[in-house]
């Protein structure tokens, strides 16, 4: 018998993991902190991980682990360089939330340009004041910025134009076949064109090391005055002290599912701003998309720990790595590509 270590979870139980778990004769067992995961380490054969950071002090202690499986898309909490040196797979959840991170990002466009917050708050506050949506703005013929270009991307992209947006995108796949440029995209621009012609900018691409804080102080200065900066993807593509000056000046609006640092301190401006609309990470959770995203991750774990190659891994070098932990997976992929 195998132990799962849990860092955290975004849903109320462990239930699906422990039964998928103990299917496979392997027991589940959930850190409750960052101290307590360290102490974990060294008992847990498969790691999974939503949001806490799965270090290389972690990963170092971790002596019998052979693989971590990331809940979700990006692996931006994992330290997979130091994973690949000592053998250990890293497995993710490529797409699973697609539509939900789409329809986010819509909830998020559609609430700041209708004026959704200060409408809802005066009928609370016990008024009715009629004029709350006289400065909300008319949505068709809008200029929607897409900078990246993948599933959910697209999704967004569709979605939009339903509204009577016009869509572009900054895409480096696109610019080079425009022979694929699907209909509901305008125009394919760089990302200078892209930030200084939009209305709203939304932010569809992985955090990395080349991406980190890619919208910063310059990028936002060539947006539109009175634009949108949207992000559902990750809070570190953003430089949030150059967001703030922009805010706080009025030339700006954001609306963000994601933020850095993660969670916000008690007293961070953007949880008062009355130009920014910010939710806790969630554009990702639907009643459909947790369970799946529970399933698939626990088996990516489970998969390995079987001696298998899972639906996904992030850095395949690691097979070819001699201190590769679970050597079967040599044998599976080696079967994989003969039968492919």
């Amino acid at each position: 018998m195998g132990t799962i270590v849990i860092t955290d979870i975004a849903w109320p139980t462990i239930d699906i993991e422990r039964e998928l778990a103990a299917v496979a004769g392997h027991s589940v067992v959930l850190a409750e902190s960052d101290e307590h995961l360290l102490a974990l380490a060294p008992e847990a054969d498969a790691i999974l991980t939503c949001f806490r950071r799965v270090s290389a002090t972690v990963l170092d202690a971790a002596i019998r682990c052979r693989t971590v499986a990331r809940y979700g898309v990006g692996v931006d909490n994992i330290d997979v360089a130091r994973a690949t040196e000592l053998g250990i797979l890293v497995s993710n959840v490529p797409e699973f939330c697609t539509e939900e991170v789409a329809d986010h990002t819509l909830l998020l466009i559609l609430a700041t340009l209708r004026n959704l917050l200060p409408a809802t708050d005066t009928v609370r506050g016990g008024g009715w004041r009629t004029d709350a949506g006289a400065s909300a703005r008319r949505i068709r013929g809008l200029v929607l910025g897409i900078i990246g270009y993948g599933a959910i991307g697209a999704a967004v992209a569709e979605r939009a134009t339903a509204f009577g947006f016009e869509v572009v995108v900054d895409s480096r796949r696109l610019a080079v076949d425009p022979a694929s440029v699907p209909a509901h995209v305008s125009r394919v621009v760089d990302r200078d064109t892209l930030l200084a012609e939009s209305d709203v900018v939304s932010i569809h691409v992985p955090l990395a090391a080349d991406t980190r804080h890619s919208v910063g102080a310059a990028e936002l200065a060539r947006m539109k005055d009175g634009a949108l900066l949207v992000n559902v993807s990750r809070g570190g593509l953003v430089n949030t002290d150059s967001l703030r000056a922009e805010v706080e000046s009025g030339r700006l609006r954001a609306a963000l599912d994601v933020t850095d640092p993660e969670p916000l301190p008690a007293e961070h401006w953007l949880r008062s701003s009355d130009d920014a609309i910010v939710t806790p990470h969630v554009a990702f959770a639907s009643d459909g998309s947790l369970i799946e995203l529970a399933t698939k991750a626990t088996t990516n774990a489970l998969t390995v720990l079987a001696g298998r190659l899972p639906a996904s891994v992030v850095d395949r070098s690691v097979l070819d790595r001699p201190e590769l932990r679970t050597p079967t997976l040599k044998q599976t992929r080696a079967l994989d590509e003969e039968n492919s």
